[in-house]
């Protein structure tokens, strides 16, 4: 069935909202904690360890998610029901969670709980948004299409407030972030809802059986090809968001509180510019070229543009410009990377049918948010670890301090930004080292052991997807 307009935009323009709240969440929020609560050492590790065991639970949540959506049957579809029910529970816990604001260990029992319910409700939406994907066509280059469309969409809603945000909070942190995290919430129910009600599900054509949780794990440990590409998704995952978590950290640490953020801003305006010239070419390109051939030849330039990263300032001048246009390459071969791995995974959907004649794209596909989810919690145990070992978590206490008595009438922007600056400026060389570190040798190392598991493991190329397709057709008529 060919795939018709309304369908494919109202689709992958939904991703527009849904990933503006994530990206608010996965990039800020520790941010908010870090810059705006008053926290000691031990209660700040607390809350971290709290998100790493939340995000371990959301990972295990994702396949049952998906086998709750296989064994249950709405009238207006298998996906749209639980898309838009988890955007709007979802939406309520953002707002709480930049809203209220206990303090000391209240702060870190409420944050807990609700970044547990924010985990829980956001798999409802994820799990069916991403699971829609495959359900809608299994022809190659519809698919090919639809990723790299939504992957545009997707990229604007990560730079609406991955760029805007740092430019905008330092000084008047509290009252910033709980305005931003109101609009956001708002758009995310706003762009789901287009997604509700312009997507034209087809006819469910899954296994009629009902998926117990023996069978589901069954459905995993069978398919080869499915372990194979999420374990490399994993890696790559933990690669690809490590750059991104220390991102605000290291420019006010390099360049102070009052300059920091306008600089982060460019920095996004790379990460945007990367991806979307990635996501924009990336149909374009797997036409002249095998995806594997391809994963190698970005695989191996991304490596050269972290080690550029990492000399920034040492051994390459310390140059905005050339930082940006270093960020630029990493940002657009992180995306060609992604796109990649991410039709791999999809790909074995079909390879399942092929093999055992039953189709199950839900629980399928919730191998890639729980590749991404079991990625983000390594991620924030190792950020986390960096940020205390190295003592920068202590100085942005400091800061902390003093953005609560702006929002309290007791400071002006003003003092705040040059008293921070102070604090900042007398962060030591061995400080911005670690830092540097953690940004560059964990995700080079986690990328290269996701690319060498996909060339040495994963047999499904273009060839003989395009077989398996055929001969599923075949079985059919």
């Amino acid at each position: 069935m060919k795939l018709d307009g309304r369908t494919k935009w109202s689709y992958c323009i939904g991703a527009t909202g849904r990933d503006a709240a994530y990206a608010l969440v996965s990039m800020y929020l520790l941010v908010y904690v870090q810059y705006t609560v008053k926290l000691t050492t031990s209660q700040f590790a607390v809350i971290s360890g709290c998100m790493v065991a939340c995000m371990i639970w959301d990972a295990i949540n994702d396949p049952l998610m998906g086998m709750i959506i296989e064994n249950t049957h709405f009238k207006w579809g298998k996906y749209k029901p639980w898309i838009l029910m988890g955007s709007i529970l979802n939406a309520i816990v953002i707002i709480c969670l930049f809203t209220i604001r206990p303090t000391g260990w209240a702060f870190v029992a409420f944050y807990g709980l609700m970044y547990l319910a924010w985990g829980m409700t956001y798999t409802m939406n994820d799990i069916s948004y991403w699971g829609l994907l495959p359900a809608l066509s299994s022809d190659a280059r519809t698919r090919d299409t639809l990723v790299t469309l939504m992957s545009v969409f997707i990229c604007i809603g990560q730079f609406s407030v991955a760029g805007i945000v740092p430019t905008i909070v330092a000084g008047n942190a509290v009252q910033t972030y709980r305005i931003v995290a109101l609009v956001v919430a708002l758009c995310f129910i706003a762009f789901q809802t287009l997604t509700a009600i312009g997507v034209r599900e087809r006819p469910r054509v899954d296994d009629s059986d009902k998926v117990t949780l023996k069978k589901m794990f069954r459905i995993f440990f069978r398919n080869d090809q499915l372990m194979v590409s999420g374990i490399a998704f994993f890696f790559f995952n933990i690669g690809q968001n490590l750059l991104l978590l220390f991102g605000v950290n290291f420019f006010y640490v390099e360049y102070g509180y009052s300059k920091g953020g306008n600089l982060v801003f460019w920095y996004t305006v790379m990460y945007g510019l990367g991806t979307l010239v990635s996501q924009a070419l990336f149909s374009t390109m797997t036409k002249f070229m095998p995806k594997k051939k391809l994963l190698q030849i970005s695989t191996i330039l991304l490596t050269v543009s972290y080690a550029c990263f990492f000399g920034y300032g040492y051994f390459l001048p310390k140059n905005v410009i050339l930082l940006n246009a270093i960020g630029f390459l990493i940002f657009f071969f992180q995306g060609i990377d992604n796109l990649v791995l991410l039709v791999y995974v999809n790909n074995t959907i079909e390879y399942d049918e092929y093999r055992f004649r039953e189709r199950h794209d839900s629980i399928i596909s919730a191998v890639r948010s729980f590749a991404v989810k079991l990625a983000g919690g390594v991620d924030q145990g190792a950020s986390t670890l960096i940020l205390i070992l190295s003592g920068i978590y202590v100085t942005s206490q400091k800061i902390s301090g003093m953005e609560i008595e702006v929002n309290k009438g007791n400071l002006t922007k003003e003092e705040v930004l040059v008293s921070a600056d102070s604090a900042l400026g007398a962060v030591q060389s061995w400080q911005h080292l670690a830092l540097r570190a953690g940004m560059v040798l964990i995700p080079v190392c986690a990328i290269l052991i996701a690319f060498f598991l996909v060339m040495k493991k994963y047999r499904l190329d273009e060839k003989e997807y395009d077989r398996i397709v055929r001969e599923i057709e075949t079985r059919k008529e």
